[in-house]
């Protein structure tokens, strides 16, 4: 059987399999693993437990829930071919916060089907991109069952029946690790911690971090990098309390003006960061890169239209995907001064902060640009006024970049049959995440892969996914085993590498 008509085989199976995908999926988006509110740390551990079972009913004989912090993650191993490529795949099950009135489809934790779409918070970041990776492996699975004879022949048919534990079925042709961490939406702040405590048992040839956006759902592209991400918190403090606005309007220090003003010096004319130094570590852009980003099918009236973000703005000189995924970017995702709710008491208020979001791309190191931060407010802010200011270095994550290795170009291939693609792009991932981390601790190169886009409203109200996306994206990882298991794990001086 050639390679096209396995894919073939694959996408009818997946699809035979569609009504059990879309039970599977509400179930777990029907578990509230909200991180940071104290309300749900027991649905965090459901959460947690719901895809442990999972996990056990695909077959893995090695799945363990680990306490982190306030939430849990999830360990699965399944390594039973010496000499086979190991890959350690990374994603999380926690969930962002909901705004219920916000919502219009259906409840946030109710989730329904319409056009295509399941609807739910955390169907798309990350639960169901966790779930393309279950039904990855089953549908690998399958695959090697009847090929070495252990299942129905007719297993990969489009009439083959609801999933069930595969009985007697040949293991992964390649070792699979798993680690679903349960603290993404925070910044990870344990990870790191458990990763060094255990991180020969984490040891890997290739990570494959599945947290990511595709670009088109008739387009995919191989995301090969990841912005950093560092957030910090700014006070400027006025008054000594808050104080009635006509008793000291016109000479009282407003804090709400001051952070204002601040705040709109942090770009120039040009829409560049105007801090001192903040681009000096960027490093160069590969001119390929630019290109296959310039070669994506893109329009503004499209982007426009998916992002739902009104108008595009930024930094002059750059396109729309090279400022997403090649350049720096701050953000401010809050200001709070005054009376936010609630009755107004017209006074001048005390203190007016905001919540800043730095993205940042290779180079550049997250305790510098918290230095460069501080240096700049320092410089900038009035000597009306006193503050304070917080970077976030405990969850900050510097950016990362995927090298060049065979297992690219492997999951190239993958995604072409998953997609049923001609060709397949190249871009960056405009969001932050561990991928740093990952490789640094455990030695070994980040792959991205995910089924997210960016219509699918991650972090906000509606967010859903496309399951025809998230059915290629299965049959992509499905193919993706099955290239990896062409390859040959060399040791030399202790170092694994990857030979096709």
């Amino acid at each position: 059987m050639d390679k096209h008509d396995a894919g073939a085989d694959l996408h009818a199976y997946v699809r035979s399999q569609r009504h059990e995908i879309e039970r599977q999926l509400g179930e777990w988006v029907r578990v509230p693993g909200v991180l940071g509110d104290p309300a749900y740390i027991r649905d965090l551990l459901r959460s947690a437990n719901w895809l442990a079972g999972a996990l056990r009913e695909l077959g893995f004989p090695v799945v363990e829930v680990h306490p982190t912090g306030e939430s849990h993650a999830v360990y699965a191993e399944w390594c039973a071919v010496p000499g086979a490529p190991t890959v350690l795949v990374y994603s999380h099950h926690d969930v962002r916060a909901v705004k219920p009135d916000n919502w219009e489809q259906t409840a946030p934790f109710e989730p329904v089907v319409r056009e295509g779409r399941l609807y739910g918070r955390g169907s798309s970041d990350a639960k169901g991109q966790v779930l393309a990776h279950l039904w990855g492996l089953r549908t690998h699975l399958q695959q090697r069952s009847l090929t070495f004879g252990t299942q129905n022949p007719d297993a990969l048919s489009p009439n083959a029946g609801k999933s069930q534990t595969i009985p007697h079925s040949p293991a992964p042709a390649i070792n699979l690790k798993f680690l679903i961490e349960g603290e993404e939406e925070g910044g990870s702040p344990n990870l790191a911690k458990l990763l060094e405590e255990q991180a020969e048992r984490f040891q890997a040839d290739v990570v494959l971090f599945s947290d990511t956006l595709l670009w088109r759902e008739d387009h995919p592209a191989l995301c090969v990098s990841l912005r950093g991400m560092m957030s910090a918190k700014l006070e400027v403090f006025g008054p000594e309390r808050d104080v009635h606005s006509g008793a000291v309007s016109g000479n009282a220090p407003n804090p709400v003006f001051e952070l204002s003003r601040l705040l709109a010096q942090l770009h120039d004319e040009d829409g560049r960061i105007a801090i001192p130094g903040f681009y000096d570590d960027v490093e160069p852009v590969r001119e390929d890169f630019r290109q296959a980003l310039a070669d994506l099918p893109y329009s503004d009236e499209d982007w426009l239209l998916r992002s739902e973000s009104g108008a595009i703005t930024g930094e002059e000189g750059y396109s729309v995907l090279e400022r997403l995924w090649l350049r720096p970017a701050v953000e401010v995702t809050s200001i709070i001064a005054g009376d936010p709710i609630g009755v107004p008491r017209s006074a001048v208020p005390a203190v007016a902060s905001a919540d800043l979001s730095f993205r940042t791309v290779p180079g550049q190191r997250m305790e510098k640009v918290a230095e460069l931060l501080g240096q700049w407010v320092d410089a900038n802010i009035s000597g009306a006024f006193q503050h304070a200011l917080v970077p976030d270095i405990e969850t900050a994550q510097d950016a990362y970049r995927t090298p060049d290795h065979p297992a690219v170009a492997a999951l190239e291939r993958a995604m072409a049959r998953g997609f049923s693609a001609g060709t397949v792009g190249r871009m960056g991932n405009a969001g932050g995440g561990p991928a740093e981390l990952l490789a640094r601790i455990l030695d070994a190169p980040v792959l991205f892969f995910g089924t997210g886009l960016v219509e699918d409203h991650w972090h906000d109200s509606d967010e859903s996914v496309r399951l025809d996306v998230l059915m290629n994206g299965a049959v992509t990882l499905a193919s993706f085993w099955d290239e990896l298991a062409t390859m040959q794990r060399t040791k030399d001086d202790d170092d694994g590498h990857l030979t096709t």
